[in-house]
């Protein structure tokens, strides 16, 4: 896949999450469909904060010779970082920005640059490339699971 396909890839996300979320109330939001299990609103708030670690670990990768890229835990992010006091709206344009953002740096590399690595602290030696590509699937892979939830809350 080129490089600008991976882009508009990536770009859709936020678009896709707009479009599952879109009219549903705050109580369906923040519903737990299983203990457990997160609400909508904490699935998308996990999206929001891996955004951010990802458009952290390429640009350490860019910025730095081979970094070392920590590994973290979802669900110890989501025991402390208040998933559910945070705003949709919020989120929503937090991952829409920072998208964008990323998108204007991913353009201007070179195909040796999408190259460049990092060592995860669990998965190894991972390009950018490699980032691109998980952190467009993210959001797809997750969005089923909000599925699943929309049609448990009826």
């Amino acid at each position: 896949m080129a490089f600008e396909d991976h882009i508009i890839r990536y770009l859709d996300g936020p678009t896709l999450i707009e479009s599952s979320v879109e009219g549903l109330s705050e109580a369906r939001l923040k519903t737990r469909c299983k203990p457990g299990r997160w609400s909508i609103l904490e699935v998308v708030c996990h999206f929001t904060d891996f955004e951010i670690v990802y458009a952290d670990r390429i640009k350490r990768i860019l910025a730095e010779d081979n970094p070392t890229l920590m590994s973290g835990d979802p669900d110890d992010y989501a025991k402390t970082l208040a998933y559910h006091d945070r705003s949709l709206t919020t989120e929503l344009a937090v991952i829409k920005t920072t998208r964008a953002h990323m998108a204007e740096i991913l353009r201007t590399l070179t195909s040796e640059q999408w190259e460049l690595t990092g060592t995860h602290s669990r998965d190894g030696q991972i390009s950018i490339q490699e980032l691109v590509e998980r952190i467009t699937g993210h959001i797809p892979h997750h969005l089923k699971f909000v599925e699943e939830k929309k049609k448990n809350l009826g």
